[in-house]
């Protein structure tokens, strides 16, 4: 029998573990395909506990964690701010991340989470919905155009000292 994924919005009591999470789904997906030092800098950075707790904070952002029998299986993170020129659907909300940790892969955590994000988005004001995906991430661009988003453009993601290419996709956040 599949448990039930919850999905809730975090706290900064949920700093610690939203960090160890960002860590370990991003070394995940990214820590092959890069230089080991250029991932471990930008997690250090990026997945800080203080960091954390400083992002959720941030009044213009909104974390939303999955759990599933009690425990965190995957977070996303809506945030308000410039979109880039590229991004011309209305009043766009970024879906600045989405992670699902490797063992809940294909159960379902990633839609839920989507959803929760695409509601936020609505509830934020937002018409649209907008966000920048590694272009050699096939699997995350599969995922976002099943979901309805299109590409629009692209963005540069620095990761450590190397410089990548996000593409932007974009969809409307249905009422």
């Amino acid at each position: 029998m599949q448990s039930k994924i919850h999905i809730r919005h975090a706290t900064v009591e949920d700093a610690a573990q939203l960090a160890a999470l960002g860590r370990r789904t991003f070394v995940d997906a990214f820590g092959s395909q890069n230089d080991p030092a250029h991932v471990q800098e930008y997690v250090a950075v990026a997945f800080a506990v203080a960091r954390l707790e400083d992002e959720l904070k941030d009044p213009l952002a909104d974390f939303l964690i999955a759990e599933e029998g009690g425990a965190a299986v995957g977070y996303a993170k809506i945030a308000l701010g410039v979109a880039p020129s590229c991004v011309t659907s209305p009043d766009p909300i970024e879906l600045e991340r989405i992670y699902v940790h490797q063992s809940a892969i294909g159960t379902g955590v990633g839609s839920a989470l989507m959803s929760a994000c695409l509601e936020a988005i609505e509830t934020r004001g937002g018409r649209s919905a907008w966000l920048g995906v590694w272009e050699r991430n096939e699997r995350a661009i599969r995922f976002y155009r099943k979901r309805g988003f299109e590409i629009v453009g692209a963005k540069v993601f620095v990761l450590g000292g190397d410089e990548q290419t996000d593409v932007v996709m974009t969809r409307l956040v249905d009422s």
